[in-house]
């Protein structure tokens, strides 16, 4: 399991060990000393090819949720990952990519899932695809900027977003890990495709306020970021996301989380509660 040490791979550990069926290997850069069985933590660093070769020594089945920042950076941590892999001649690689994994899309974080998607078909690999939509986490952090005005401002256009929960991507990717490669890639979204009036309408409910939505041009967006002090690169990422969202990229909808785990996704409206 790589990312172990974050929310979304933390819940998956918890998930695969709580079977007690087998042995899960948390691989961080810092192991946990205070890990215990059916957890082994392991050091493993996406930037340390002969690490991960280690790490990976013996696995059957990798969970590989991408690492995070710059996307160049991401692409090298990944043709590591997938390397190590392939070396070790892991069975099945469940990978947490992408509903928009299009080489061809705007969202810089597309380019490295479909470029990861890529490099592990070159390779041959035995895979579980999971494309999941946005995390309705991360979205609706992104969005309680507006909590203290009662705006919403957001270059969406018409685009609509189908914002799925963190736990229920675990649980997904728990399933698929516990199954025989599928060698293809499931849609992973929420119950529900959202747009900019509806997101402003959850929100307000769960604040306990009107919040009024706006949908702004993307370079006011991007001004909005930066003179609020967010970092460059992630003014880009958020930038290009939302340029794939209002080119329909992420609106899709599934029974993929019913039918993999028998329970239905959690509504937006629920996560924010």
């Amino acid at each position: 399991m790589t990312g172990s040490t974050g929310a979304l791979g933390g819940q998956v550990v918890q998930l695969l060990a709580a079977t007690g069926e087998q042995e899960v290997v948390a691989l961080a850069r810092r192991p946990d000393p205070a890990a215990r069985h059916p957890i082994v933590s392991v050091r493993a660093d996406y930037t340390d090819l002969d690490s991960l070769r280690s790490a990976l020594r013996g696995v059957d089945t990798l969970v590989f949720i991408s690492s995070d920042g710059e996307a160049a950076r991401m692409m090298i941590h990944h043709q590591n990952v997938v390397r190590a892999a392939v070396e070790n001649e892991v069975k099945h690689v469940v990978y947490l990519s992408g509903l928009d994994a299009d080489l061809a899309s705007p969202f810089c974080y597309a380019y490295t899932n479909g470029y990861t998607e890529q490099l592990l078909a070159e390779h041959g690999c035995p895979v579980s695809i999971a494309r999941a939509s946005i995390f309705t986490e991360f979205f609706l952090a992104l969005a309680r900027r507006g909590r203290s005005t009662g705006e919403l401002r957001l270059p969406m256009a018409d685009g609509r977003i189908s914002l799925i929960s963190k736990q229920d991507v675990g649980r997904c990717l728990a399933a698929l890990a516990t199954a025989p490669p599928t060698n293809r890639y499931h849609e992973i979204t929420g119950p529900e495709s959202l747009d900019l009036a509806a997101i402003a309408e959850i929100a307000g409910r769960a604040w306990g306020m009107p919040v009024r939505h706006t949908d702004v041009r993307p370079a006011e967006f991007a001004a909005e970021l930066a003179l609020g002090g967010e970092d460059p690169w992630w003014t880009y990422a958020y930038s290009s996301m939302f340029a794939s969202v209002r080119e329909h990229r992420w609106e899709g909808t599934s029974d993929e989380v019913l039918r993999l785990t028998g329970r239905a996704p959690l509504p937006a409206a629920e996560v924010l509660n």
